[in-house]
């Protein structure tokens, strides 16, 4: 009887873990809880967002956001996490250390910060945009500049329903519990960034595992922490220089690695170890947009200066650069700032930061639809989304252009809102989310 009890009780627990995991899967799909969305390819599987908005059109709310911030929103279940830096009247006691000249000179004459700046993470209600909690992570005048698009609040954070984990780069890796309470925080030191461009990279969570990318002109690091704790599972010193990219963690074939792009390599980790699993050399200076996966192949790509995209087998081994390893290449037309969308079997993404579609066979990188043009959008920052058989892109100036998913080119709608936007839309369920310069909107059918 006690041997029966024992094993029913077993085999309980067992389920309930793996309830557990599908029930996360099942969640995930239905939310958008990291950077580029439920499956880290830009696309809303269950979502179908309108086509149509504009100031005064299916506008289901906006709300202002205080200070500047360019990082996406994330959303689970009934809630909204955005992350903002806001500039104080305060000055320091002690004026801050000169900061030494950036690397890499400084054309576009950026000033150091003299201001304390307030680095908050916000929590709103998703059916009204009203705040919930807000909480400042930490205040303090930062060391360098940014460059004048960019901000201090420009990586997004994840969550697993349960925490959530935020990092402000030079300013630290934070969790908190979905009611906003503290749990732990890492400080990782100050990053130098080339030119003072500012830092914007998002942490990427899996399992019990947060997984950081601190590529910068100093000690470059990729660190694991354990997502309960904060403390490093694994540390990697690299030799890498600035970077904006965020990891990618992806599984193929039973062995699960984490992807990372820069300017010497792109190279794949193993997750458990950080042991280098493979490496392939080519890819520009600047390093931004974030790799995605099918179950066979990563894509790895840049813009500035030059374009070079990747395709990489995830058995690769080694270092593959200028090898037959690499599944295809391509030279040209390839983004600067937004990431790439993987839609299906079709790859999409823009030229540097114009609004120039170009869109790919994923498997075999022949080009499905070349060099597009984007009507009314010039230029473009924000990554483009889909769901429901159609893509969204977003332009700087506020317009978004709605596009059928599919080997034609086909412009469904053309929306424009009063405010530039430069972080990349959100999609759950029937609802689409755009971060302006000023205010976050909530599109929905009216």
């Amino acid at each position: 009887m006690i041997r029966h009890l024992a094993c029913s009780l077993f085999c309980i627990c067992l389920l309930s873990g793996v309830l557990g995991a599908n029930d996360f899967d099942t969640q995930k799909q239905q939310n958008w809880h990291q950077w580029r969305g439920p499956e880290a390819t830009g696309v809303a599987p269950l979502g179908d967002p309108p086509t149509k908005w504009d100031q005064e059109t299916n506008i289901k709310w906006k709300v202002a956001i205080p200070g500047a911030g360019s990082s996406t929103p994330i959303v689970w279940e009934d809630q909204i996490f955005i992350l903002t830096a806001v500039e104080t009247d305060q000055t320091p006691e002690a004026p801050p250390e000169e900061a030494e000249a950036p690397i890499g000179g400084n054309p576009f004459r950026i000033q150091p910060p003299t201001k304390v700046h307030q680095f908050i993470v916000m929590c709103l209600d998703r059916k009204t945009g009203e705040v919930i909690w807000q909480h400042t992570a930490k205040e303090e005048v930062p060391h360098e500049g940014t460059h004048r698009d960019h901000g201090f609040a420009s990586g997004s954070p994840t969550t697993d329903g349960k925490h959530l984990y935020v990092s402000f780069g030079s300013r630290g890796t934070y969790c908190y519990d979905l009611d906003g309470n503290p749990k732990w925080d890492r400080d990782f030191g100050k990053m130098t960034m080339y030119r003072w461009f500012g830092e914007a990279v998002s942490p990427v969570l899996d399992g019990d595992t947060v997984i950081v990318n601190l590529d910068h002109e100093g000690n470059s690091v990729l660190a694991a922490l354990d997502a309960e704790t904060g403390e490093t599972k694994w540390h990697l010193d690299r030799e890498e220089q600035s970077s904006w990219v965020t990891p990618l963690v992806v599984e193929s074939e039973g062995r699960k690695q984490v992807v990372l792009n820069s300017n010497l390599k792109a190279r794949g980790y193993d997750f458990e170890t950080g042991e280098v699993l493979w490496e392939c050399g080519g890819q520009t200076r600047a390093i931004i947009p974030t790799p995605v996966a099918t179950d066979k192949l990563v894509f790895c790509m840049s813009g500035y200066p030059g374009s070079a995209l990747f395709a990489i087998p995830l058995g690769a081994e080694g270092d593959i650069s200028d090898s037959d390893g690499i599944a295809w290449t391509r030279d040209g037309d390839t983004p600067y700032c937004p990431s790439p969308l993987l839609y299906g079997d079709q790859l999409y993404f823009n030229k540097t930061n114009r609004g120039i579609l170009t869109s790919v066979d994923a498997a075999t990188g022949d080009p499905i639809i070349e060099t597009q043009r984007l009507p009314e959008l010039k230029g473009v920052y924000a990554s483009p989304v889909g769901a429901a058989g159609r893509v969204y892109f977003t332009g700087r100036r506020g317009t978004t252009l709605v596009l059928k998913h599919g080997p034609e080119f086909e412009v469904l709608s053309i929306n424009k809102l009063e405010e530039p936007i430069d972080a990349s839309p959100a999609i759950v369920g029937k609802e689409l989310f755009l971060r302006g310069n000023e205010h976050l909107y909530c599109i929905a059918e009216d």
